[in-house]
C-alpha cells in the first residue's frame, strides 16, 4: 500500500468497521520502507527462507522505521478518517514477548513466547483502534524483529478474534489455473503446499493462517491490499474478493 489513496481507503474501511460494532486491531510490518532506509544508510541486508537476517545495526533502523514512521503514518490516516487510533509497538505494556529464533542464526529475529493482550482490550473497550508495529522484546531488554504475519496470528489468538484478515500484494490463494480459491478448509492447505499450488512467499502466510485457525480463530481472509475498499468487499459481499480459510 504505497499509494496514498489506497492508504486512505484502507483507513476508511477500518474506521467503518469500528462504527458498525466490529473491533479492528491493526498489525503491520514495513518491508519496503525498511529496505529503503537500509539502502540509504548503506546497511546490507540478506534473507534466509523469506526472513530478514537482522544485525544490531539493521534492528536499530527497523525499529525506527516501523515504530516511528510506518506506525505513525497508519495512525495518522485512521485519525484523518474519524477514527481514534493509538500506535503501539510490541514492546509497549509487554505486548509481544519473544526469544531469539532458534532454528537458524538470523541475528535479532524473534520467535514469540507470549502475547499480553491487556493493553489492547483496554484500548478497545474505550473506543480506540490499536495499531501495532511488530517489534518484540526479549526479557533482557533486546529488541527483536518479528514477522508481521506471525505476530498478527498470535495476537488474533490471544484476543480470541473471530477473523484474521491478511492484506497482501496478491489477490488471494491461487489454484493451478491462477484463479482465486474463494474458500478452502484448513486441512486442505498442506496438500496444496505439497503439490505446489501454494508456493513461495504465500507458504509462510498460510502457515500463519493455519496457526490462527488451530488457535481458535474461526476464519482467515487473504486479500489484496491493492484493491480499494478490499476489506469491506471481502466481508460484506456474497462472494468476497479474496480467499477465505476456515476450520472445517
Amino acid at each position: 500500500m504505497e499509494d496514498e489513496a489506497l492508504k486512505r481507503s484502507v483507513a476508511k474501511d477500518i474506521v467503518l468497521l469500528k462504527y458498525v460494532g466490529i473491533c479492528p486491531v491493526v498489525v503491520h510490518g514495513g518491508g519496503p520502507e525498511i529496505n529503503q532506509w537500509l539502502d540509504k544508510l548503506g546497511i546490507e541486508s540478506s534473507f534466509v527462507e523469506g526472513q530478514r537476517v537482522t544485525t544490531p545495526q539493521a534492528m536499530e533502523v527497523i525499529e525506527m522505521v516501523l515504530t516511528g514512521k510506518v506506525n505513525k503514518s497508519l495512525v495518522h490516516y485512521i485519525n484523518l478518517e474519524g477514527g481514534r487510533a493509538v500506535g503501539l509497538s510490541g514492546k509497549d505494556a509487554g505486548l509481544i514477548q519473544a526469544k531469539r529464533y532458534e532454528k537458524k542464526d538470523l541475528g535479532l529475529v524473534g520467535e514469540i513466547t507470549r502475547i499480553n493482550p491487556e493493553i489492547l482490550i483496554q484500548l478497545e473497550q474505550n473506543g480506540y483502534i490499536p495499531v501495532i508495529s511488530t517489534v518484540g522484546y526479549h526479557p533482557d531488554g533486546t529488541s527483536l524483529n518479528i514477522n508481521a504475519d506471525v505476530a498478527a496470528a498470535q495476537i488474533a489468538i490471544a484476543l480470541k478474534a473471530e477473523k484474521l484478515i491478511m492484506l497482501s500484494n496478491v489477490e488471494g490463494i491461487l489454484d493451478t489455473n491462477k484463479s482465486i480459491i474463494k474458500q478452502i478448509v484448513a486441512s486442505e492447505i498442506k496438500h496444496h503446499i505439497e503439490v505446489g499450488t501454494i508456493s513461495g512467499g504465500m507458504i509462510p502466510k498460510v502457515n500463519s493462517a493455519l496457526s490462527a485457525i488451530e488457535g481458535g480463530v474461526r476464519q482467515v481472509h487473504v486479500i489484496s491490499g491493492d484493491t480499494p475498499h478490499s476489506i469491506l468487499l471481502e466481508l460484506f459481499t456474497d462472494v468476497g474478493i479474496g480467499s477465505m480459510i476456515k476450520a472445517s
